[in-house]
């Protein structure tokens, strides 16, 4: 299994994606029945009000047409020059840039003024859309279940499809990394991690999945988990010897067992080791996932440890 990271890779150009044609474009009073009003019968159509010399406008359009081009045709977006375009401007009562409006069905159905946040363009256009959930989305849905579901292989194929559009998608990075993990190509995944800019290995799910890679490089050093038992049986506070033992049932297979027994070395010493045991318990969760039903009760009961 090959994944060859290539951060410098041009990823599609704003404006075009496959077959769904010009997704960001220059509009005017000329052409605006055309880009807004008929097209907004297929899809909705945002419409930008933007000015050269208005300092907003230069921060709101590059978020607006990132936002456009992850929403992988589901939305497009029209930039209108109000200073080539006065009479549409009055038209639309724009008073101030930058100025966007939501069109569906041929018609004004939302908007907002000045420059906003990304999670609040993302929001204006869930709600423009339905919430009906981008391509890339629901692609890496399915690759992420078909790698639960144990087919590791299967979901490489499409990661690598999302990869293919965006090359430093984290949640495809992210999943890269755990199907080489899931596959026992720990030196390519390494390898890969390695490539890594710091920007993308710093983001949580990418540094999720380095923590489970990170596990099943110690794991693959596990000793034999009876010898661990036998250890601990003959000195219950050996702490080290647990922490070998949990290592050794996490490389088994036996996630929850391993949990236990890192729980139960941080209620004896929760200090020892520089705080080892809670570090490995943490990699642990972060290597199943936040999602995982071991994880959600491991950190509760971990909490209640803690601040006990």
């Amino acid at each position: 299994m090959a994944f060859i990271l290539d951060p410098s890779a041009p990823t599609p150009a704003a404006g075009t994606t496959g077959g769904n044609g010009d997704l960001v474009k220059e509009g005017s009073t000329a052409t605006f029945v055309a880009d807004v009003i008929e097209a907004s019968m297929e899809a909705p159509v945002i419409v930008d009000f933007w000015a050269p010399w208005c300092g907003p406008c230069k921060t709101l359009g590059p978020a607006l047409e990132k936002a456009v081009r992850l929403a992988g045709g589901l939305v497009r977006l029209v930039k209108i020059n109000v200073d080539e375009n006065q009479d549409l401007a009055a038209q639309m009562n724009v008073r101030s840039v930058p100025s966007v409006f939501g069109f569906r069905q041929g018609r004004p159905v939302d908007g907002f003024a000045g420059a906003v946040p990304e999670s609040q363009i993302k929001s204006f256009i869930d709600r423009l859309t339905g919430g009906a959930k981008p391509p890339l989305e629901e692609a890496l849905e399915m690759a992420r279940a078909a790698l639960d579901s144990g087919d590791p292989a299967g979901a490489s194929q499409v990661f690598a499809q999302v990869l293919a559009h965006d090359p430093t998608h984290p949640g495809a990075v992210a999943g890269m990394i755990r199907c080489l993990v899931a596959t026992g190509d720990l030196k390519e995944a390494r390898q890969a991690v390695g490539r890594l800019p710091a920007e993308l290995a710093a983001n949580n799910e990418v540094a999720a999945a380095v923590s489970a890679l990170d596990l099943a490089e110690q794991a693959g050093g596990a000793g034999n988990v009876d010898t661990f038992k036998r250890r601990l049986e003959a000195e219950p506070n050996d702490h080290q010897a647990r922490l070998d033992l949990a290592m050794a049932l996490y490389a088994g297979g036996q996630a929850e067992a391993a949990i236990e027994e890192l729980l139960e070395l941080i209620r004896r010493d929760r200090a020892w080791n520089e705080d080892a045991g809670r570090k490995q318990l943490v990699k642990l969760f972060d290597a199943l996932g936040p999602a995982h039903p071991l994880t959600a009760t491991g950190r509760r009961r971990l909490s209640s440890i803690l601040f006990s």
